[in-house]
C-alpha cells in the first residue's frame, strides 16, 4: 500500500508539473486509448449533407518532412447513408478526410 501511495503522488507530481499543452496531450491519447463513440456532421450552409457515425477519434494531418501541422482532418467511421445515427445494413467503416478551412462541421461525442 505504501508504495501505491508513492506512485500515485509521483504521477501526479509529474503531471502537475507539466505544461497545459503536454496535459492535453496526455488526455487525447488517454481517450484515444479508452475510445470514443463520436459522430461527425457535416453541412453546406445550414443543412446537414453528410454524416459518418462510430468515430474513434479525428486527427490532423502533420506533414511528412516538416511535421508541420495540414489544413485537413482525417478519421475512421461509419459512413451514415441515410443520416438516421444508427449503423444499417450496408453501411460500412470508410476513411474521410476534410478541411478546416472550408468544410462546415460539427464533431461530438454521442453515449
Amino acid at each position: 500500500m505504501k508504495y501505491i501511495m508513492i506512485y500515485v503522488s509521483l504521477v501526479l507530481l509529474f503531471l502537475s508539473s507539466c505544461t497545459q499543452e503536454t496535459q492535453n496531450s496526455l488526455s487525447r491519447s488517454l481517450q484515444n486509448w479508452t475510445g470514443t463513440d463520436g459522430v461527425l456532421d457535416i453541412y453546406a450552409g445550414d443543412k446537414l449533407v453528410h454524416k459518418f457515425i462510430q468515430i474513434d477519434k479525428i486527427s490532423t494531418a502533420k506533414g511528412t518532412t516538416d511535421g508541420n501541422p495540414r489544413p485537413y482532418r482525417y478519421g475512421y467511421g461509419i459512413d451514415d447513408l441515410n443520416m438516421n445515427g444508427k449503423k444499417d445494413p450496408g453501411e460500412k467503416k470508410v476513411y474521410f478526410e476534410f478541411s478546416d478551412y472550408s468544410t462546415a462541421y460539427i464533431f461530438y461525442e454521442r453515449k
